[in-house]
Protein backbone atom coordinates (compact mmCIF):
# COMPACT_ATOMS: atom_id res chain seq x y z
CA UNK A 1 0.00 0.00 0.00
CA UNK A 2 1.35 3.38 -1.17
CA UNK A 3 0.59 6.69 0.32
CA UNK A 4 0.75 9.60 -1.51
CA UNK A 5 1.29 13.18 -0.04
CA UNK A 6 1.23 16.36 -0.91
CA UNK A 7 4.35 18.41 0.21
CA UNK A 8 3.88 21.91 0.21
CA UNK A 9 6.58 24.41 1.12
CA UNK A 10 5.74 27.33 3.84
CA UNK A 11 5.17 30.22 2.27
CA UNK A 12 4.90 33.61 3.29
CA UNK A 13 2.62 35.99 2.61
CA UNK A 14 3.56 39.33 4.73
CA UNK A 15 5.53 40.05 7.58
CA UNK A 16 5.81 42.11 11.05
CA UNK A 17 9.08 43.00 13.00
CA UNK A 18 8.56 44.09 16.22
CA UNK A 19 10.83 44.90 18.97
CA UNK A 20 11.13 41.44 20.05
CA UNK A 21 9.39 39.32 17.36
CA UNK A 22 9.58 38.53 13.35
CA UNK A 23 5.54 37.60 12.86
CA UNK A 24 4.94 35.85 9.60
CA UNK A 25 1.80 35.23 8.14
CA UNK A 26 1.50 32.41 5.57
CA UNK A 27 -0.34 31.95 2.76
CA UNK A 28 -1.95 28.83 3.67
CA UNK A 29 -3.60 30.60 6.50
CA UNK A 30 -1.27 30.08 9.52
CA UNK A 31 0.91 32.62 11.58
CA UNK A 32 4.60 32.09 12.95
CA UNK A 33 6.66 33.74 15.13
CA UNK A 34 10.17 33.50 16.19
CA UNK A 35 11.93 35.96 18.74
CA UNK A 36 14.23 38.42 16.93
CA UNK A 37 17.24 37.20 18.87
CA UNK A 38 17.08 33.81 16.87
CA UNK A 39 18.93 36.46 14.56
CA UNK A 40 21.96 38.22 16.40
CA UNK A 41 22.21 40.49 13.07
CA UNK A 42 18.67 41.22 13.50
CA UNK A 43 19.12 41.75 17.10
CA UNK A 44 22.00 44.47 16.85
CA UNK A 45 20.25 46.34 13.72
CA UNK A 46 18.96 49.68 13.91
CA UNK A 47 15.02 49.89 13.91
CA UNK A 48 15.47 51.28 10.28
CA UNK A 49 17.56 48.26 8.87
CA UNK A 50 14.86 45.93 10.29
CA UNK A 51 12.33 47.39 8.55
CA UNK A 52 13.79 47.19 5.46
CA UNK A 53 13.22 43.90 4.30
CA UNK A 54 11.91 41.84 1.35
CA UNK A 55 9.97 38.97 0.85
CA UNK A 56 11.95 36.50 -1.66
CA UNK A 57 12.15 33.70 -3.23
CA UNK A 58 7.82 34.15 -3.81
CA UNK A 59 7.60 34.09 -0.53
CA UNK A 60 10.18 31.71 0.67
CA UNK A 61 11.70 33.42 3.13
CA UNK A 62 12.97 37.38 3.81
CA UNK A 63 15.95 38.85 2.98
CA UNK A 64 17.39 42.19 5.02
CA UNK A 65 19.65 43.66 2.66
CA UNK A 66 21.38 46.51 4.82
CA UNK A 67 22.61 43.32 6.99
CA UNK A 68 22.95 40.53 5.03
CA UNK A 69 20.29 38.67 6.74
CA UNK A 70 18.17 36.24 5.15
CA UNK A 71 15.54 33.77 6.81
CA UNK A 72 13.49 30.98 5.29
CA UNK A 73 10.18 30.50 6.51
CA UNK A 74 11.10 26.63 6.54
CA UNK A 75 13.74 27.71 9.28
CA UNK A 76 11.17 29.49 10.86
CA UNK A 77 8.78 26.78 11.38
CA UNK A 78 11.80 23.74 11.88
CA UNK A 79 13.35 26.05 14.89
CA UNK A 80 16.51 26.67 13.23
CA UNK A 81 18.14 30.21 14.78
CA UNK A 82 21.78 31.64 13.10
CA UNK A 83 24.43 31.47 16.23
CA UNK A 84 27.43 34.07 15.96
CA UNK A 85 30.26 32.62 14.17
CA UNK A 86 33.26 32.89 16.47
CA UNK A 87 35.76 35.39 16.23
CA UNK A 88 39.15 34.64 15.31
CA UNK A 89 40.23 35.57 19.24
CA UNK A 90 37.46 33.09 20.40
CA UNK A 91 38.82 30.47 17.61
CA UNK A 92 42.46 31.14 19.04
CA UNK A 93 41.53 30.84 22.92
CA UNK A 94 39.55 27.42 22.30
CA UNK A 95 42.80 26.03 20.18
CA UNK A 96 44.83 27.27 22.95
CA UNK A 97 42.83 25.57 25.62
CA UNK A 98 42.51 22.17 23.59
CA UNK A 99 46.34 21.69 23.62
Amino acid sequence: MSIAVNVIEPRLLNVQITEDEIIAHLVDGRTISVPLAWSWRLSEATPDQRRNFEIIGDGLGIRWPDIDEDISAEGMLNGSPAHRPKGKSQLQSAAATTK
